[in-house]
């Protein structure tokens, strides 16, 4: 079998990055609190006509959450696939993986406060 070029290459991974993101979507209820969020908010930007700059900080949020988020499943699903018994050491492993997605969430709640709140009140 021939070698594949890097464009094909490339484009594989890119399909596969695409079945990841979807399954992301269609299986966690995380991702699609988050992905709500994140189309509520953008509705947001485009009521509020919010700036260039205000649009990469909150697309930038969004991006971050989200990838973090999906990160913290892949943590989550393969701790559990190599250890399916409760273990102390897995359950510091997944609560660390939740607390970053926490802190990326609140950091991401404060961007949009930062946008929002002046142009509410």
């Amino acid at each position: 079998m021939p070698k594949e070029s890097f464009l094909q290459n490339r484009i594989r991974g890119v399909g596969f990055a695409l079945k990841g993101a979807l399954l992301l979507i269609k299986t966690e209820a995380s991702i699609k609190a988050q992905v709500f969020i994140a189309m509520v908010a953008t509705a947001a930007g485009f009521y509020f006509d919010i700036t260039t700059t205000e649009w990469m900080f909150q697309i930038f949020a969004i991006g971050l959450v989200l990838g973090v988020e999906g990160l913290n499943t892949a943590i989550e699903k393969l701790a559990d696939f190599v250890h399916p018994d409760f273990d102390a050491k897995i359950g510091f492993i997944k609560d660390i993986s939740a607390g970053a997605v926490m802190l990326v969430s609140i950091t991401a709640c404060i961007v949009g406060l930062i946008i929002y709140i002046p142009k509410i009140f």
